[in-house]
């Protein structure tokens, strides 16, 4: 199955619980893209306690997931993409909606 995700929360753990699904569906040989949106962007930075998000985010690329970041909103926050996302625009964010056969957001 190819399974959509679109983080747009602020909430380290709902951030860290995302990620692990995803790495959970990885292993059940689903394929998964995560599109980083609004607060989203920030994930990188939540790293609060028991939910180390950038940590998470690592596993879930060597699971073979992949995670693409909206540019408008890094740009909105004056914030730079840290090198592990692929930097997307609302037309990929469209194809990732069109071509998954499930889409959840966070």
């Amino acid at each position: 199955m190819k399974i959509g995700m679109v983080i747009y929360s602020g909430d380290s753990e709902t951030v860290w619980n995302a990620f692990r699904l995803g790495i959970f569906a990885l292993k059940q040989e689903d394929d998964v893209t995560v599109f980083l949106l609004a607060k989203g962007v920030e994930c990188q930075q939540m790293n609060k306690g028991a939910f180390n998000v950038a940590e998470i985010m690592d596993e879930f690329l060597a699971a073979s997931g992949k995670i693409l970041v909206c540019g408008a909103c890094l740009k909105q926050r004056q914030t730079e993409n840290a090198g592990v996302c692929e930097l997307s625009t609302m037309q990929d964010l469209h194809h990732l909606i069109r071509d998954s056969d499930k889409v959840l957001t966070f």
